[in-house]
């Protein structure tokens, strides 16, 4: 093991940055935080909104990991509340079960459908498809082909904004896995043995927004001596000098021991100008960006979801949250529910420079056509737009990920954490497990292999936040 860096710069404060620099600077050592927003939380961030309170989009907190739910717990101390969970899916004006349920999807789409949709199950476990590396073979394997397109296909194509045969298997095994029909069936007869094992019925939230755990850490973190820098956008990482130096945006350099990056993977490999077949790699890789149209309601009792999937094709929204039942906490004395829909585009399609105006109008237009506000009157619309929120797993993205991660581990002061730094599609527990492997890399107690440490699978034991905080699995 090698000795503690005195200075660590980071760069991103976001769960996994943040988690990184808490961490650190428990252990004496100084970390000095960068960020271009004016807040910390970065994905998971929360804002006041109309009187009330709300975040990016749904965002639970729920882990398996010990250490990561030990943290969480220390960071936010008797700042939270169990939620009851419901998510559905929504399909041509039905509701269906999420994770799916056998009777209730079959019920569901009819017994004409039904019968198209079992026919199509028997012939997947009949004759599957030999190549799992896709996503809709991965799939199709596991609840036909039938089922696949009516409740995968869609959705799926909306969030990646590519056909289901150039997405990687690699997000149906991260997402879905250890879910498929025959399971469905065998939970609808004898229980809940075939639920998929990352879905809660219930999760552990902050009071105050998912945000709230980010902004007690930056507090805690800044008590512990470290230093958080918001609105100070990083132009590039210079690793060409015996120490890593961080060139912020207005071309300030500073020099440290180590430098723990969370910006995005492309951007940090394009501006270190690496070998041509790396900057190659680089360039195959795309992130997915969010627009979030906020809707706020008159009243309140529309639905009981926190969170639904919309399915239908006919609609471009992914995703439509109801702030109103998480906790009541959020809602001040505000009256109103606010709903958020989710549309996801990349950077040359035309939502992504759609008007404001026009895409309130489009949010109103489709939150109608749900049926799920009935005739309520929308009273105000409110617009954020998200770059690269999400890394696009396309076939192939793996090789590419790889090259790059073997060409930045010469550099062994670096460490690259976090959704974009990393391009994987984490959770939020995901980045604060990175976080912390990070920072026990750097303080030279471990040598995790980050590019590896989102795998739910990686902790033998177990662990999950009830009520009375935390009890084994």
């Amino acid at each position: 093991m090698t000795a503690s860096p005195a200075r660590v710069g980071i760069v991103g404060a976001g769960p996994a940055g943040l988690t990184a620099a808490y961490r650190l600077t428990r252990h004496g050592i100084a970390a000095e935080v960068f960020d271009a927003l004016d807040q910390v939380g970065g994905m998971a961030r929360s804002f006041p909104l109309w009187g009330q309170t709300v975040d990016l989009g749904p965002h639970r907190f729920f882990s398996t990991d010990p250490r990561v739910n030990t943290l969480w717990l220390d960071v936010l101390g008797d700042g939270w509340d169990m939620v009851d969970r419901l998510t559905r899916i929504f399909y041509r004006g039905r509701f269906f079960d999420y994770p799916l349920k056998a009777g209730n999807a079959l019920h569901g789409l009819g017994p004409v459908e039904a019968v198209r949709c079992v026919a199509s199950y028997a012939a997947a476990v009949a004759r599957p498809g030999r190549d799992e590396s896709t996503f809709d073979t991965w799939v199709s394997n596991r609840f036909g082909r039938r089922l696949f397109e009516i409740f995968f296909q869609s959705y799926s194509e909306k969030l990646w904004g590519i056909p289901c045969d150039r997405l990687d298997a690699d997000f149906a095994a991260q997402r879905i896995r250890k879910l498929s029909l025959l399971e469905a069936v065998k939970a609808a007869l004898i229980g809940s043995g075939g639920r998929h094992k990352t879905l809660a019925d219930r999760f552990a939230y902050p009071r105050a927004g998912s945000g709230d755990a980010y902004v007690r850490m930056a507090d805690r973190i800044r008590e512990q001596g470290g230093v958080i820098h918001l609105g100070r956008p990083v132009g590039r990482i210079d690793l060409t000098g015996e120490r890593p130096v961080i060139e912020l945006a207005d071309g300030e350099r500073r020099s440290y021991d180590h430098v723990v990056s969370s910006m995005p993977l492309t951007q940090l490999v394009e501006r270190l100008d690496p070998p041509t077949d790396v900057r190659a790699c680089a360039r195959r890789l795309r992130f997915r960006n969010t627009i979030l149209v906020y809707l706020e309601i008159a009243g309140t009792g529309l639905f009981p979801d926190q969170w639904i999937y919309v399915h239908d094709p006919a609609l471009a929204t992914g995703r439509v949250t109801n702030f109103r039942n998480w906790l009541p906490s959020l809602c001040g004395d505000s009256p109103n529910t606010i709903l958020c829909l989710e549309y996801w585009c990349g950077d040359r399609d035309a939502l992504w420079t759609q008007p404001t105006a026009a895409l309130g109008a489009l949010a109103r237009d489709e939150i109608r056509r749900t049926g799920l506000v009935g005739d309520r009157a929308i009273l105000n619309d409110h617009t954020v737009r998200l770059a690269r929120s999400y890394p696009v797993y396309e076939h192939g993205y793996r090789d590419a990920v790889e090259a790059i991660a073997a060409w930045l581990s010469r550099h062994p002061r670096l460490s690259v954490i976090g959704r974009y730094g990393a391009f994987k599609y984490n959770n939020q527990d995901h980045s604060i497990l990175m976080g912390l492997l990070a920072a026990e890399n750097i303080r030279g107690v471990a040598s995790h292999d980050l590019w590896r440490a989102n795998s739910d699978d990686e902790y033998q034991e177990r662990s999950e936040i009830t009520e009375t905080g935390l009890q084994k699995r």
